[in-house]
């Protein structure tokens, strides 16, 4: 196979099956990334591009809302307050933590961020009975992250520098006894390298606090870790349950591009009390005397650490950056094999490219040969060589591809320790070299021959096989002794070593079962009012009651009496959407306008608003009126006088009937029996294929019939009904207990999308379970004894473990 055939797509695809997002990936980027026209855009690893929808749902939102400064206490201040707290969750979100576990403290970007933890950390200098505090570092970290040393040894630590085969080469038994000594050191290492792209294992962090790893097995005292993640989560998730770094500086542009300026720093909330400030700006302290040194520290820990006013309509911008992520690709693991995909393929052929005399094209700089995105991240580093094999500089790399409107970075990409590793530069050619006149960032390429920087090619989640394409034509074109060949042993080693990443990532192992099958969650419905509309969600977070808002609200008539659709059946009309950035509930439906409703119980809701009662399947529940704007607008729709309610947040409702291995206290919202109602596709399009049968035409599609039935989650995968015989199960991480079948009235005659009423399926349902009109399994959370409570999030496309022995 030729040069030209293997830069072709199809030979991608049968590479690699995970490209784009299930869409058209090109008319996606021609619609949110026109400014990029002509140009291939390879250095993501600098900074994303940001995409169109972002910057005009950031303007729309600026242009809309008034916010003021979150230090004063008017309205407008207030709103951003609540804005700014809500980014706050929605970046634990990402991360998969909770504000129990860490605080998010919002800093000018990553090297800020950095800055913080070495000026905040209380470095102590060697005692007579103690030594000092250590200060180690990856050798392959970047330079903002090496520079903590500086204030780390000008307060009387060491510097320890490691390279990545020393932390776990050199384990032991630690020295000394913890307890003992409590010195605090750091190690910092990066997720990822922004070098080589260069993946860490997440479990040195917790190896490290433990005492198990290099350097911390040789050094008494209390460990502490700071993951530098700000290469690593552009194009890759972090879960923050299998990592639990105390310190972890990120960097937003590097994730969507807009806003700049900006980074964060996760703190741990068990190690933000080692951090010590000294300066404090406004909006830090608790009190101060200005007469007197007297100071006392805000007690929230974001508080603490953020002097003076925070960025807050950058910080705002971070909330459409989400949104704007999630809604185009479906979330990081996608992302992750995406240009995982792009990143290997490219990888594989500049690997493989030789000149018309057999001679290498690249000098590949990357450990090991892309066998998984667990170990590699969409990263490429280089440099070319002629037909001779002396390495081309990088400065005329980049020239040449400036003028093919290709974009990449040269240089050592403030990384110097990886850069004298992949290139053999000692340090006293580092001396040299500067003597020579080269510094870091210059165009000096070569000095004496030898090259002092290489280049680097980074994808980003919007990249295109084209990119790839282009890129690799130009290599071919602009720089190799033609005829171009391919080394096709190398290849096809290459091709062997990386197959087995096809299907790798990090979501867990694929249960199968005995017959073959893989279960797989393929919808997460909420219900935000009982009994009206389904809004649909990729990933939601899993709360106390169940999923996240789900059937907090319920309509009631003018006697205070739950509407259903039983009752009033337009309630499915009603269409209600829950808008995280806002912290609003919308409510649309045909010929109203939008009105919004708060998401969160404000503290002055039961002064302001009744507090009444109500009965969900003959239980008692406490409810907060939502007001006359809500009540107003769902009496016009509905016809007939009636309010909008919603739970009083501090009324328990338990579960009836509690399943064995369920929560202690197993509570709810407003829904009937328990906290989810799970269902499976394949019970469905059976259904369907029976009223089929007894029709001439179909009645119903499948769709149709699983809106019906009104489930939070929807499975596929398996036999019809067996779901009815799983008393456990898995969905991703997060593990659930089955609570029994779901028993079904005529409320599934009622079409959701028109309201309309028929009979079906309830007869086909009734006439194949012989009277037994069941569709569907309850489910509850299950917590193991001495499990933790931190609020996970469930995804679609989730793999789902059915299993009888989870305990």
């Amino acid at each position: 196979m030729d040069f030209q055939t293997l830069c072709t797509f199809d030979t991608f695809k049968s590479a690699w099956s995970h490209y784009g997002y299930g869409g058209d990936l090109r008319a996606l980027v021609e619609q949110e990334f026109t400014r990029i026209k002509e140009i291939t855009y390879l250095d993501h690893a600098g900074t994303t591009l940001y995409p169109e929808s972002l910057v005009r749902d950031y303007f729309q939102d600026v242009s809309r809302n008034m916010y003021g400064n979150p230090h004063s206490h008017h309205p407008s201040s207030r709103l951003t307050q609540d804005t700014v707290d809500r980014v706050r969750y929605r970046v634990l979100q990402h991360f998969n933590a909770t504000p129990e576990e860490y605080s998010v403290v919002f800093t000018s970007g990553c090297t800020a961020a950095l800055k913080l933890v070495a000026e905040s950390f209380p470095w102590r200098p060697p005692t007579e009975s103690e030594g000092g505090s250590h200060f180690c570092y990856l050798t392959d970290s970047h330079t903002s992250a090496v520079g903590i040393r500086g204030l780390a040894c000008g307060r009387g630590a060491v510097a320890l520098p490691v390279s990545p085969q020393e932390v776990e080469g050199r384990a032991q038994p630690a020295k000394g006894e913890a307890a003992a000594c409590q010195t605090p050191h750091l190690f910092s290492y990066p997720a990822q390298s922004n070098f080589s792209g260069r993946k860490y294992p997440l479990s040195l962090a917790s190896g490290i606090q433990a005492r198990r790893l290099y350097p911390a097995c040789e050094h008494p005292g209390r460990w502490f870790v700071l993951l530098d993640a700000a290469c690593h989560v552009s194009c890759s998730p972090l879960n923050l349950q299998e990592c639990p770094a105390d310190f972890i500086p990120i960097s937003f542009h590097k994730m969507f591009g807009f806003p700049t300026g900006l980074g964060a720093l996760l703190v741990r909330n068990d190690a933000a009390g080692i951090l010590k400030k000294t300066y404090f700006g406004g909006g830090t302290a608790a009190a101060y005397l200005s007469g007197e040194d007297y100071y006392v520290q805000a007690a929230n820990i974001s508080d603490r650490f953020e002097d003076g006013t925070v960025s807050f309509l950058d910080v705002i911008a971070v909330n459409h950056g989400f949104e704007a992520l999630y809604r185009i690709t479906g979330g990081m693991h996608n992302i992750q094999q995406h240009t995982y995909g792009l990143a290997r393929y490219t990888y594989m052929l500049l690997s493989g490219l030789c000149h018309g005399n057999g001679q290498p094209v690249a000098q590949m700089y990357t450990e090991g040969q892309f066998e998984s995105p667990s170990t590699q991240g969409a990263i490429l580093n280089f440099n070319l060589k002629d037909s001779h094999g002396q390495i081309i500089g990088y400065s005329q790399v980049d020239r040449m591809a400036s003028l093919s409107n290709i974009h990449v970075r040269t240089g050592c990409f403030c990384n110097t320790g990886a850069c004298q590793s992949f290139l053999g530069i000692t340090n006293q050619q580092i001396r040299r070299n500067l003597q020579a006149g080269h510094v870091c960032g210059d165009n000096i390429d070569l000095v004496d021959g030898q090259p002092t920087g290489s280049v680097r090619v980074s994808f980003g989640y919007m990249s295109t096989f084209e990119d790839c394409q282009k890129f690799l034509n130009f290599v071919a074109e602009c720089f190799v002794e033609k005829p171009v060949t391919v080394d096709r042993v190398r290849l096809e080693k290459l091709a062997g070593a990386t197959a087995a990443c096809e299907g790798s990532s990090e979501e867990p192992p694929i249960d199968i079962t005995p017959g073959g099958t893989a279960y797989t969650l393929t919808n997460i419905y909420i219900y935000p009012i009982k009994s009206c509309g389904a809004y649909e969600v990729h990933d939601w977070p899993v709360g106390p009651l169940g999923l996240l808002y789900d059937r907090g609200w319920m309509v009631v008539n003018g006697n205070g009496v739950c509407l259903s659709q039983k009752r009033e059946p337009r309630l499915c009309l009603v269409r209600p959407q829950v808008h995280l950035p806002s912290n609003k509930l919308l409510l649309r439906a045909s010929g109203m306008g939008t009105i919004l409703v708060p998401l969160e119980n404000n503290p002055q809701m039961h002064a302001s608003y009744q507090v009444c009662q109500s009965k969900v399947c003959g239980d008692r529940v406490e409810a907060v009126d939502c007001g006359d704007e809500a009540a107003s607008w769902l009496s016009d729709f509905l016809g007939q006088p009636c309010r909008l309610i919603r739970q009083s947040p501090d009324f328990t409702r338990d579960m009836k009937k509690r399943p064995s291995g369920a929560a202690t206290s197993t509570s709810l919202s407003l829904v009937n029996e328990a906290q989810y109602l799970m269902i499976n596709r394949a019970s469905a399009e059976l259904i369907q294929k029976l009223m089929s049968s007894r029709f001439e035409h179909a009645l119903l599609d499948t769709q149709n019939v699983i809106s019906r039935f009104r489930a939070n989650l929807v499975i596929a995968g398996g036999e019809p009904f067996e779901e009815d015989n799983w008393p456990h199960l898995i969905i991703g991480k997060t593990r659930f207990v089955v609570a029994g079948q779901c028993g079904r009235c005529q409320m599934i005659g009622v079409d959701q999308e028109t309201g309309n009423k028929t009979k079906e399926p309830l007869m086909s349902l009734s006439a194949y379970r012989d009277g037994m009109v069941t569709f569907g399994v309850y489910l509850t959370h299950q917590l193991p004894e001495g499990s933790s409570n931190a609020v996970r999030v469930l995804s679609a496309g989730s793999l789902i473990q059915p299993d009888a022995s989870v305990n």
